[in-house]
């Protein structure tokens, strides 16, 4: 009986590891440094897993935007959020917004 429950718990935790999607993918990676660096969202918006705390745009924590919100405020800026559309490549844009719509959904 306790070879079958180890077995069972085995091929459990194997599966949860396997099947779930996880943060470490490359583009989510590359999203956060835009984030934290080159477009430096960080200074302005709070999200727990960049660790920022900006108090002039809104929680991103808080509204937890879809990609397609955070592609479009970034290329053509929202409220007193600038456009990034001449800062930032398209694909940066789509990583950026991949790890803030990502990040705020896990």
């Amino acid at each position: 009986m306790k070879k079958s429950k180890f077995l069972f718990l085995l091929i459990f935790i194997s599966y949860y590891l396997f099947s779930t999607t996880t943060k470490s993918d490359e583009k989510f990676e590359i999203g956060k440094d835009i984030f934290l660096v080159k477009g430096n969202c960080a200074s302005c918006h709070i999200l727990d897993d960049a660790g920022s705390d900006g108090q002039i745009g809104p929680s991103l924590d808080m509204i937890k935007p879809e990609l397609e919100t955070v592609i479009n405020a970034v290329t053509n800026g929202m409220g007193v959020m600038p456009p990034y559309v001449d800062e930032l490549t398209s694909n940066e844009i789509e990583a950026v917004a991949y790890y803030v719509s990502t990040s705020v959904t896990n």
